[in-house]
């Protein structure tokens, strides 16, 4: 049996490519930008806050697999509160504060697809714990329906 080999890339990596995407930009045209290093073309995508200039070189200089993140998916190397909140907005278009709360290293109330918690469980760093607040009977029936979810950062190990 062969074992999945997830590219890992930093939390900026994630974001700005998951803008990208929010953006319009298709798998096929991202792995065109970066193949090309066309940065230019992921103009309409940047914003305030996220730009692209360093993006491509970013990921080639600290040996990101930018290719194979785009293709089949990554995990974080490590996530902030900040970081996980522009996440969550680019990927799933949901804000903090509107659409679930922010506490202590903790974001609660989360409304999630079964789907997307999976993905959210496979992609956050591992100095994050994803906790499903579904009983567990109910558990069949979630496929269809949306569940809360906390998502908060595990205490360092001394």
């Amino acid at each position: 049996m062969s074992m999945t080999i997830t590219a890992v890339i930093s939390q900026s990596t994630a974001i700005l490519l998951e803008r990208a995407r929010q953006a319009g930009f298709t798998t096929e045209e991202l792995l065109d930008i970066v193949t090309a290093n066309d940065v230019p073309r992921l103009e309409r995508a940047a914003t305030e806050h996220f730009t692209y200039e360093d993006w491509i070189s970013y990921a080639k200089k600290h040996g990101e697999p930018l290719e194979q993140a785009i293709r089949e998916g990554y995990r974080l190397t490590f996530n902030t509160v900040n970081g996980l909140k522009w996440w969550l907005r680019y990927k799933y278009d949901i804000v903090a504060e509107e659409d679930y709360e922010v506490g202590d290293g903790r974001f609660n109330g989360l409304k999630l697809s079964a789907v997307q918690i999976t993905e959210l469980k496979q992609v956050i760093a591992r100095n994050w714990v994803v906790i499903d607040e579904v009983e567990h009977e109910q558990i069949a029936s979630t496929r269809s329906r949306v569940i809360d979810v906390a998502v908060r950062a595990k205490l360092t190990e001394s």
